[in-house]
């Protein structure tokens, strides 16, 4: 049975897996990500050559940033300093091993269609929430890349202008105010307003994070509640437009704050319902949990290897 390797590269960590076709992970392995991009290149080597074996038959890389899928190369990411970087080449060169990249979200969403909660959809939308905001299309059973390779780029259309700045270089976008870079900013912003509270009690000595607003929403904590309700908000109204706008079967949730269930999706799916065009007279559109959690990417660019090797 043919093996392949995925690999997950983001901003806070590189992660690995080797899987066969049925999507049963035989390995895993993982570091953190370095900060310089030399130091990433290789750490991302050294995680391919640890995990193929005899049996392994092509890679997959799914990289935070916009990709351009015909030359499997990097072309800028707002969190990560890769500007212009081959990488496909470079995985090639070095393991012997076709290699397939593409942006991680789509990654995670072809994983999620082939493996996770969209199977049996078409027409999906994926909304991965992190430090960012990401996606991924399938339509018609197909993942759309666009016209450069650059599509579903969901978290930089811009939703407040002169908003706070975001990695992309402009200010407002959809992910400063609908991820967890906007559950940290509340939370420390409530922990300065109220030192005594409980989100700054979590916190202890350290700064107030989206975490710290979270153990103390599930507490009870009315200020957590409302930063909780407020994100969800934002992002149930950022999920109609795109529903408006691409019209899909299902919309899968994943990434990190993602996982924070229906603290999050709770007031999303409810400002989703207030701003989707219509609503009484569409088939209703399911916002569901992501399956595959904090492996979606590497499930996904593992598939896209599968594909390549079929």
């Amino acid at each position: 049975m043919p093996l392949v390797v995925g690999i997950d590269l983001g901003g806070t960590k590189i992660a690995g897996i080797r899987m066969d076709e049925r999507g049963e992970i035989l390995a895993r392995d993982e570091t953190p990500t370095p900060k310089e991009a030399e130091e990433i290149l290789e750490e991302l080597l050294r995680l391919v050559g640890a995990l193929k074996d005899e049996a392994t038959v092509a890679t997959g890389i799914g990289a935070a940033g916009m990709v351009d899928f015909e030359a499997g190369a990097v072309r800028f990411s707002p969190n990560l300093p890769l500007r212009d970087v081959p990488i496909r080449d470079m995985v090639q060169e070095r393991s012997g091993l076709p290699c397939v990249v593409d942006n991680d979200a789509n990654a995670a969403g072809w994983g999620e269609y082939r493996f996770g909660a969209a199977r049996g959809h078409d027409h999906v939308l994926l909304v991965t929430v992190g430090t960012g905001i990401g996606g991924a299309l399938v339509i018609g059973g197909r993942l759309e890349r666009g016209a450069h390779g650059f599509a579903a780029e969901i978290g930089h259309f811009i939703v407040e202008p002169n908003g706070p700045e975001c990695g992309c270089g402009n200010r407002g976008c959809w992910e400063q105010v609908a991820s967890g870079k906007e559950l940290d900013r509340l939370a420390r912003q409530e922990a300065e307003r109220d030192p005594s509270g409980v989100i700054a009690r979590a916190a202890g000595e350290g700064v107030a994070e989206g975490r710290h607003a979270s153990q103390a929403a599930r507490e009870g904590d009315p200020a957590a509640r409302k930063i909780f309700d407020e994100v969800g908000r934002r992002l149930g109204e950022g999920l109609a437009g795109l529903v408006n706008v691409l019209d899909p079967e299902i919309v899968v949730v994943g990434g990190g704050v993602a996982e924070e269930g229906e603290l999050l999706l709770a007031p999303a799916r409810r400002a989703f319902r207030e701003s989707v065009e219509a609503v009484d007279r569409r088939p209703d559109v399911p916002i569901v949990v992501a399956e595959l959690g904090n492996e979606a990417g590497a499930i996904g660019a593992a598939a896209l290897a599968l594909d390549l090797s079929t």
